[in-house]
């Protein structure tokens, strides 16, 4: 459990916003060998502790020192359920109290982290769980590198292995967190942080043409993909409010930019819903979208959400729709939804509370 932080705790640096020069400089004000600076950095960011006393290459008084004036505000497991499909959402709780959810979806030769860039979200997506919710404010960089380390305790504990891939497609937009998910993928990928590699990390954004155009111009070497979910102005219009200043044109030009300047893997991602987007109109739509530049589409199953009155096409529907794509060169997977019975599949997240029986977590795991 988090306790709330006592005002000297809230007046403390959190010890995870300094760089490695930073630390140098510490170490070195402390009279003490700067290279015990990089054994710091490798506590907070490869090993991912949460606590000084962890630190056991460290001298007792570094430790207490760092006690004294520093905090280290890690994220906290604070609840977990786990799917009839294996599929486990976690509660995580931040020092100040908020909740935010993450999920890590097990398949045969990958397990993948889900995670949020935000507490809450503000485009109001009228198919999306978390769209009913307030944004409540950016995660930091390290709130985001938490989620992978926790997942990834889970998954080494239950599988025997690593997290392989990390894809941020949970609570919030990442690019209107741009600085603070780009520093946490960062630490993510980074040989001195966790060191995986930025090829197995994708960002999933709603559509901001200009902030798409930034990760151009940083040269990301992350993978993209745009939740599309129409191929049609007026249709995007009515369920993402976001395409009234960032229309599927603008979408697009971005994306090509994006794409010549990164070389990177773009994905569209489209949920079918019942008579609104799964016409052979629609196909079409999509199609012409897909000629523009190398890209994948992921059908998505809808997942359903309180007051929300879409459906799920029939499964001919949507048979006839992936055939119609492939028809015409379209690379196309249909992505089954994973964690239905807990609420964790694509849409779902919205820090439900975890109904009696249902919370499996265990402190030990």
């Amino acid at each position: 459990m988090v306790l709330p932080l006592s005002a000297m705790e809230a007046t403390k640096t959190d010890i995870r916003s300094l760089s490695l020069d930073e630390l140098t400089k510490l170490f070195t004000k402390m009279g003490d060998q700067p290279f015990r600076a990089r054994q710091l950095h490798q506590w907070l960011w490869q090993k991912g502790v949460g606590t000084f006393g962890e630190m056991t290459n460290l001298s007792k008084p570094v430790r207490e020192y760092l006690e004294t004036n520093f905090v280290i505000r890690a994220i906290e497991t604070d609840s977990r359920q786990i799917s009839k499909d294996g599929t486990a959402k976690f509660g995580f709780r931040l020092y100040d109290d908020h909740l935010i959810e993450g999920v890590m979806i097990p398949a045969t030769d990958r397990y993948t982290a889900c995670v949020s860039s935000q507490v809450g979200c503000s485009l109001s997506c009228t198919f999306c769980a978390t769209g009913f919710m307030d944004r409540m404010r950016n995660l930091n960089p390290d709130e985001i590198f938490d989620q992978v380390v926790r997942i990834n305790q889970y998954t080494q504990a239950t599988y025997g292995r690593n997290l392989s891939n990390i894809v941020f497609m949970g609570m919030g937009e990442p690019l209107l967190n741009y600085k603070n998910v780009l520093k946490g993928i960062e630490k993510i990928t980074a040989p001195e942080g966790w060191g995986m590699s930025p090829k197995r990390i994708t960002l999933s954004t709603a559509g901001i043409a200009k902030m798409i155009r930034r990760l151009a111009d940083d040269q990301v070497k992350f993978n993209l993909a745009l939740s599309l979910h129409a191929a049609i102005d007026d249709k995007r219009d009515r369920i993402m409010p976001i395409n009234d200043q960032n229309n599927i044109e603008a979408l697009m030009d971005a994306l090509r930019y994006f794409y010549h300047r990164t070389y990177n893997k773009i994905t569209f991602e489209y949920i079918l819903f019942d008579s609104f987007n799964d016409s052979m109109e629609d196909a079409a739509a999509l199609v012409g979208l897909c000629k523009m530049l190398p890209v994948m589409v992921n059908l998505i199953e809808y997942n359903p959400v309180d007051g929300v009155e879409f459906r799920r096409p029939s499964e001919k529907s949507l048979s006839d729709f992936v055939n119609y794509l492939e028809k015409h060169g379209v690379t196309v997977k249909v992505r089954r939804s994973r964690g239905k019975d807990i609420d964790a599949a694509c849409g779902q997240l919205a820090n439900k509370k975890v109904p009696p029986g249902g919370d499996t977590f265990s402190p030990d795991m």
